[in-house]
C-alpha cells in the first residue's frame, strides 16, 4: 500500500515540478534554469522539514512520510535535470554559467536544508 502512495505522491510532485518549470520559462525565458533551481531548493527545505517533524510529531505516520518524501518530493525535485543543464552549459562553452548554477544549487539546497531542519525543531512546529 505504501508503494501506491509513493506513486500518487510522485505523480503529484512531477506535475508540480512541470508547473513551476513552465511558469519559470514563461516568466524568465531560457537563459537560466530558474525553475529547476527553485524546485531543488524548495525540495531540500521541505524534505529537511519533513524529516525533522517526523521525529517529533505523531500525525506524520510512516505512510504519509514516504508519500511526501519519496513520492511528492522525489517527483518534485530533479537531480538529473540539474546535471543535464550543467553539462549543456559546459558543452555550449559557458563554464562560468555552469559554475554559477552548480554553486547556486548546492549552496541554496544546503542552506534550505539547514533552515528546514531548524524550523522543524521549533516548539511551535510540533
Amino acid at each position: 500500500m505504501k508503494l501506491l502512495w509513493v506513486c500518487v505522491g510522485g505523480a503529484i510532485g512531477s506535475g508540480a515540478r512541470f508547473l513551476v518549470t513552465t511558469w519559470s520559462l514563461s516568466r524568465y525565458g531560457t537563459a537560466f534554469p530558474y525553475g529547476t533551481l527553485a524546485v531543488n531548493v524548495a525540495g531540500s527545505f521541505l524534505l529537511a522539514l519533513l524529516f525533522q517533524l517526523s521525529r517529533s510529531v505523531t500525525w506524520l505516520g510512516p505512510t504519509l512520510q514516504v508519500a511526501l518524501g519519496a513520492g511528492f518530493l522525489g517527483g518534485f525535485t530533479t537531480y538529473s535535470t540539474f546535471n543535464l543543464e550543467l553539462v549543456q552549459y559546459v558543452q555550449n562553452g559557458q563554464p562560468r554559467l555552469a559554475a554559477l548554477y552548480g554553486t547556486a544549487t548546492l549552496v541554496g539546497c544546503l542552506c534550505a536544508g539547514f533552515v528546514g531542519m531548524y524550523l522543524g525543531r521549533l516548539p511551535g512546529s510540533r
